[in-house]
């Protein structure tokens, strides 16, 4: 049966490059003779009917955009069955034959709720955090890593010019895939996370010393949001060692800024899939990364299968500075990252 019409939406927090990915499903859609409407604000613009028709125009130099231009919202309406139950009106108001819904865990659980109840819905995953289960890898998070890369290269030459120490808190709440790997990027003294349990002494005081004693006189700690607050452990800091940090919270900047050349290829691919399983005659699944591969899974099974951070990374990022304390005490006089 063809499909003639479609609904594409963002939902939750914004990610670099999730403008590149309505613009795939715009252009895909169109290609096989598909009319495509934006949703703006997420479900609750779903729930209110606000709607814009979308053409290949009107998706034309969004590639490098950041942010979104459908918007978002968190809509607490959809978590109701009355609020649903709009949403399938204005799906059957507008003649929509299914639902591309570009966002995160949230996101999908509310594309769940409403494939039930009859509306066919295509995931796309886009979250800085990189922590949705059935996925290698989810649109924005390298370059949100970029982003808070380059924030803390340029906090490192001031920290290196001043010899102090820096507590920098990234984004992750309930995933340290951001911090982990910006810390390993930046050659952080220590890195906090929350599937890590945190000892002050042990993660971060203990490697400051060591630090300072093969002769480094300027620490990085990068610290997950979720792990535990920059300021806090900043005044640990102080308590335990003397030295008085400074304090950066990067916020919301790592969601800004034009997706890497990584965000937009893989949200095109993923944009691409999220049409062609509509027009393959399938629907109420996710578009997921597997090694490499883009793949296709049903919405039930993506969502109930977990990620765990890969903690070989945490061992080779204090392998990192064990060998950088080594080569101090034992090597030339130069520091290392």
């Amino acid at each position: 049966m063809a499909i003639n019409r479609i609904g594409v939406l963002t939902s939750g927090g914004d990610a670099p490059g999730m403008n590149a990915a309505v613009r795939a499903v715009v252009r895909t859609a169109l290609s096989y003779g598909i009319e495509c409407i934006g949703i703006r604000r997420g479900w609750q613009g779903l729930i209110n009917g606000d709607f814009v028709r979308l053409d290949s125009t009107s998706v034309g130099h969004t590639l490098s955009r950041g942010g979104t231009i459908l918007y978002t919202a968190r809509s607490d309406d959809f978590m109701t069955e009355k609020g649903r139950e709009k949403a399938v009106m204005t799906c059957k108001m507008l003649g929509l034959e299914g639902i591309v819904a570009i966002g995160g865990d949230g996101t999908f659980r509310g594309a769940l709720e409403l494939s039930r109840l009859g509306v066919p819905v295509v995931g796309v995953p886009a979250t800085i955090d990189n922590d949705v289960g059935c996925t290698n890898y989810t649109i924005g998070f390298d370059s949100a890593c970029n982003t808070a890369i380059e924030c803390i290269d340029k906090l490192r030459d001031t920290m290196q010019s001043h010899e102090r120490c820096s507590v920098v808190e990234v984004m992750g709440r309930n995933a340290g895939f951001l911090a982990l790997y910006v810390g390993i990027a930046v050659g952080a003294t220590a890195v906090l996370v929350p599937e890590h349990e945190v000892n002050i002494e042990r993660d971060v005081i203990e490697r400051i010393r060591a630090s300072r004693l093969a002769g480094n006189t300027h620490f990085m700690i990068v610290v997950a949001e979720g792990a535990g607050s920059a300021p806090e452990i900043g005044r640990l800091i102080k308590e335990g060692i003397g030295i008085e940090p400074r304090v950066t919270i990067l916020g919301h900047i790592q969601r800004g800024g034009a997706p890497n050349a990584r965000d937009r290829e893989i949200a095109t691919r993923m944009g691409y899939y999220a049409v062609m399983a509509f027009v393959e005659g399938r629907g109420n699944s996710i578009i997921a990364t597997r090694e490499g591969d883009i793949v296709e899974l049903p919405i039930e099974e993506a969502l109930s299968m977990k990620k765990h951070l890969q903690m070989e990374r945490y061992k080779i990022m204090e392998a990192m500075q064990f060998s950088a304390s080594v080569t101090k005490r034992e090597g030339p006089g130069f520091q290392t990252l």
